[in-house]
């Protein structure tokens, strides 16, 4: 979704305030695509600084499905986003200072708000998604689900190449 900034950068410098939808339908990441299956609309207010710098403010909330890390199952994460960004119009993200963020989403006089939201539902993905705390996975024999049941299968035990690092802990345990 586009939002025209020519307001904001225009001599009257007008407060842009804007609520539009959250268009993305997936999220989509190296490790795959992700359905979004609920969103809020987005509201996004764009004031001007001075010059060319603008301070954007977008807030919305969306549900996301993600395996679980353990079991596969579908997993519901809910994603609150607020988003404050102090960018210049004007500047390369090479030329940036400190103070200013980076402004990959400005794009001439257009505010993409699905990119904006995209680096922000990235820098807030969970590092490990798990269905409940003590999901037990999957069998490492058959592949069934334990928190369902158990199976029949046989433990293999622990690998054979593991034996040097059981012999160090075995003799550490016997000083």
């Amino acid at each position: 979704m586009l939002i025209n900034l020519s307001d904001a950068l225009s001599d009257q410098h007008k407060t842009v305030e804007e609520t539009v939808p959250f268009t993305m339908e997936e999220i989509r990441t190296k490790s795959g695509a992700y359905p979004v299956i609920e969103s809020e609309p987005v509201r996004v207010r764009v004031e001007h600084v001075r010059g060319k710098e603008l301070l954007i403010r977008a807030e919305t909330s969306l549900t996301v499905m993600i395996p679980c890390d353990r079991c596969l199952e579908d997993v519901r994460e809910k994603f609150d986003l607020d988003v404050v960004r102090h960018v210049d119009a004007g500047l390369s993200d090479a030329e940036l200072t400190e103070e200013l963020d980076e402004s990959n989403f400005i794009d001439g006089y257009h505010l993409d708000v699905d990119r904006m939201l995209y680096g922000e539902i990235l820098s807030a993905w969970p590092e490990k998604v798990l269905c409940r705390e003590d999901c037990k996975g999957l069998c490492r024999v058959c592949g069934r689900n334990l928190n369902t049941g158990s199976c029949d299968c046989e433990d293999p035990g622990l690998d054979p190449r593991m034996s040097v690092v059981r012999d160090l802990f075995k003799n550490f345990k016997e000083v």
